[in-house]
């Protein structure tokens, strides 16, 4: 028995699933800040048809690609130029790369879709500001998940009228757990991927 829990212990740990965030940069999160707005400028819509709004997150043993499949949204742009943008998902509306994982996470257990139907970003501002992997501005604003407002800021890729972002969000900071399980079997990280075309 003595020699079965070592080789037992290394199939585990064979078999974990790779952290979701390594790699990649951490959205900076904090309680929100009220700040003073400026004059709106043009909100284009969002084209949903060729704009896409994705996940990755991970337990211990698998990784699981999400889709947001219902959403909408604007970028205030003036001339080209992107100056803010606003997006709101429907979370019924979220698709996981498992049928019966889909529901899981739209139950009660994690998003609670019922009770919170909706999840949001309005930016509060838009400054140029080199980041990694080429990003070219840092975006600042709120981000509303499971009912809970934060202050979100992000490095992007602002490119004429599209912006584009990959960051890591930690779902602990939203209320988003597993209420009564080893929420330790979950990865905390979820990595966002942002391609937004005006």
């Amino acid at each position: 028995m003595s020699r079965f829990l070592p080789a037992l212990s290394l199939l585990v740990l064979a078999a974990c699933a790779p952290e979701v965030g390594d790699g990649h940069v951490a959205a900076t999160v904090s309680p929100v800040v009220a700040t003073a707005q400026a004059a709106r400028t043009r909100a284009a819509p969002i084209d949903i048809t060729t704009s896409t709004l994705r996940a990755r997150a991970a337990k211990i043993t698998a990784t699981h690609d999400l889709v947001f499949e219902d959403w909408s949204g604007t970028l205030d742009v003036v001339g080209d130029e992107v100056r803010g943008v606003a997006v709101t998902v429907q979370i019924a509306g979220m698709k996981a790369d498992q049928e019966k994982l889909t529901g899981h996470l739209q139950s009660a257990d994690f998003f609670d879709a019922a009770r919170f139907p909706t999840a949001s970003f309005q930016s509060s501002a838009i400054t140029p500001e080199v980041g990694p992997a080429g990003a070219t501005h840092l975006v600042t604003g709120t981000m509303n998940i499971h009912g809970v407002d934060k202050q979100l800021s992000f490095p992007a890729t602002l490119n004429g009228r599209r912006l584009t972002a990959e960051f890591v969000l930690d779902r602990q900071d939203f209320g988003v757990a597993y209420p009564g399980m080893p929420d330790d079997l979950i990865q905390d990280d979820v990595l966002l991927t942002i391609d937004l075309r005006g």
